[in-house]
């Protein structure tokens, strides 16, 4: 068993947090890129009730990470009651305006913040662009022209943090109701994985990303309780570690290493990995004018719904989700609303642009346009 408290002491906490966040994301990158993970996919198959391969997969994710992370929580391995998205003050009106805004988001950039990122490593010039965008957008939300904006609409309906926040604490399960929730998904994932068959990936890869998730609360848990610092407990996220890591590129760096420090690159590189033994590295690009201004646009919703949602599809949609927090799940539901939408105004309106739009599928090689 790792001595944290004496890694602390020899390396500090700065170079553990971003070691561990490496490690994660590691995890969580190979095991997206060979699942295929993604909600964008999954919200399409449950909205067109195909109920298949993804939205399995994606249920694998969210359940393993439920059932993970309560165990954690009965077996006093974490206590997450200090959690920014349980303690801190919440605002429903901003989870739900930003989930809705999100998911209309991600239909237009065929993908997610997280999924982005994992395109990217595998040569998709389209998912690269559109993340750089998503970075972009969530900066501005976050502390630029944006962010006005954001704080007036979160300042609508807001919630007190603490027990109103928490899910399991209103309804009155616990976190035993928490774990029997997270069990039923499980086991409803697994029918769902065999009916629509796959390779052993899809189980491993959406096992594998639901652990990361845990793993980044048990993580982060473990060296604020060896640190003599403080240190935010915080799970996987993808909107507030682009907007930094966006700021450490174009300006000299004031924030110190941390968890996203090392999470967020060794994500593209367990990517990078996955795409390598799969052979599904391959150049992409845009087709024509109209899908780089769909992407754009899509990645600027990404960044403002993210930020104003409080976390992206992984930071709110599992992460949050996971621990039951109430805005979490507001958001989660407002992304899965705001995806069904636009998929249907957007691609199903005008059918001509969906057979025309790329279709993201594993390459054999690695090949330059």
């Amino acid at each position: 068993m790792l001595d944290f408290a004496a890694l602390i002491e020899h390396y500090g906490e700065a170079a553990v947090l971003s070691s561990g966040g490496a490690a994660i994301g590691l995890l969580f990158g190979f095991s997206a890129q060979r699942s295929r993970f993604c909600l964008r996919a999954a919200v399409i198959e449950f909205w067109h009730r195909k109920f298949g391969e993804k939205l399995s997969v994606w249920l694998l994710a969210f359940s393993t990470a439920v059932v993970a992370i309560q165990l954690l929580i009965l077996g006093h391995y974490v206590d997450l009651s200090a959690a920014r998205q349980l303690a801190a003050t919440g605002s429903l009106s901003g989870a739900l305006i930003g989930g809705c805004m999100f998911g209309g988001g991600m239909i237009l950039t065929r993908g997610c913040a997280s999924r982005l990122l994992i395109l990217s490593a595998n040569g998709n010039l389209r998912a690269l662009l559109s993340g750089l965008v998503f970075a972009v957008a969530a900066q501005a939300s976050l502390s630029g022209a944006l962010a006005p904006l954001r704080i007036a609409i979160s300042g609508w309906w807001t919630v007190p943090g603490g027990s109103a926040r928490d899910l399991l604490a209103s309804v009155g399960v616990g976190h035993w109701g928490g774990l029997m929730f997270g069990l039923v998904w499980l086991c409803a994932a697994l029918v769902f994985s065999l009916r629509s068959g796959g390779t052993i990936w899809k189980w491993l890869g959406g096992i594998g990303a639901g652990l990361a998730v845990a793993l980044a609360w048990w993580f982060t848990y473990t060296v604020a309780s060896n640190s003599f610092e403080i240190v935010a407990l915080q799970g996987l996220t993808f909107s507030g570690p682009s907007a930094e890591w966006l700021m450490r590129i174009l300006s000299a760096p004031s924030t110190p290493l941390n968890f996203d420090f090392g999470m967020l690159p060794s994500v593209f590189v367990g990517s990078f990995l996955g795409a390598w033994l799969g052979k599904d590295l391959k150049l992409e690009g845009f087709n024509d004018g109209y899908s780089m201004g769909r992407y754009i646009i899509g990645a600027i919703l990404m960044g403002f719904g993210a930020m104003l949602a409080g976390g992206c599809a992984v930071g709110a949609g599992l992460t949050g989700g996971a621990i039951f927090a109430l805005t979490a799940w507001l958001a989660l539901i407002g992304m899965w609303l705001g995806a069904g939408i636009t998929d249907r105004l957007v691609d199903h309106a005008h059918p001509a642009r969906l057979a025309a739009a790329p279709v993201e599928q594993p390459a054999a090689d690695f090949k330059a346009p």
